[in-house]
């Protein structure tokens, strides 16, 4: 079984920074993209960013040139650094996976959910 947990979230004011990181665990033989995404009180759940295996990137209009989603392959964790945060930033921030836990199987796991909140 494969697990995914975030870690990172937490209340911050407007303009500050935060960063969020999420760890794969279990049976994994290896992991294509990766990403995050957040959902909001009362909407629907929204692509923040994306980061393919070699690297490439996606971010969502209302986060461009604020994000930056990183990936470590080595220790299966992808992390998403937000700055200049806004108070409409605030939602459950999720990490998603493809996850091949065997040479021939793949399927997407989700992480519980970390909140970030930007308030002053």
């Amino acid at each position: 079984q494969v697990q995914l947990v975030e870690s990172g979230g937490g209340l911050v004011q407007p303009g500050g920074s935060l960063r969020v990181s999420c760890s794969a665990s279990g049976s994994i033989y290896s992991i294509d993209d990766m990403a995050w995404y957040r959902q909001a009180p009362g909407k629907e759940r929204e692509l923040v960013a994306s980061i393919t295996s070699s690297g490439r990137t996606k971010f969502g209009d209302s986060v461009k040139g604020r994000f930056t989603i990183s990936r470590d392959n080595a220790e299966k964790m992808v992390y998403l650094e937000m700055n200049s945060l806004k108070t409409e930033d605030t939602a459950v921030y999720y990490c998603t996976m493809f996850v091949w836990w065997s040479w021939a199987s793949r399927d997407d796991f989700w992480g519980q959910g970390t909140q970030v909140t930007v308030s002053s």
